[in-house]
């Protein structure tokens, strides 16, 4: 099993990912964690009772330029997005994933892959976190407004100082 320790403001989170049932998700998740992308990171979307999202955005809520073409949907896997799994965040295209990426903090099943069209397609588990559900929890419970525009963006940002695989 693959791991990578993300290390935030608010804490260590340890991610396990199941390239067995994602492999290209996976692969292309490593490739950030291994061209240190997702260091100084914010989660810049955090909705208490659904989900915290990072993975994209600076501090000043610019997206980073995505270093890798967006990936196939691979939601099909037979994984649910449940409290506890990660999944990756896209665009009204089901095949647009390429860097941002949410941890559910509670079961999602209505983001399940349902079928093969724009509606049913889904959102791709890739993992769970195995260690830190508790700092996801402490994300989850920050006080966010609106920001750039953007919607649901912590006050006080919150980083991921690193993001690093596990040996």
């Amino acid at each position: 099993m693959t791991q990578v320790l993300l290390k935030t403001t608010f804490g260590d989170v340890t991610l396990t990912l199941n390239a067995e049932k994602a492999p290209k998700t996976v692969e292309n998740f490593i490739k950030y964690v291994e061209d240190g992308y997702f260091n100084g990171l914010i989660f810049h979307r955090v909705i208490p009772g659904f989900m915290v999202q990072g993975g994209g955005m600076e501090e000043e809520m610019s997206e980073r330029t995505s270093k890798h073409p967006a990936i196939e949907n691979e939601a099909d896997n037979g994984l649910s997005n449940k409290a506890g799994t990660i999944a990756m965040a896209r665009t009204n295209d089901p095949h647009s994933a390429s860097s941002q990426f949410f941890v559910n903090v509670k079961d999602n099943n209505f983001l399940d892959h349902t079928s093969k069209n724009a509606e049913g397609w889904g959102y791709c588990v890739f993992g769970e976190v195995t260690d830190g559900m508790d700092v996801v929890k402490r994300i989850e419970g920050v006080k966010t407004g609106m920001r750039m525009g953007h919607q649901d963006v912590p006050v006080d940002p919150i980083k991921i100082e690193s993001a690093e695989l596990i040996k």
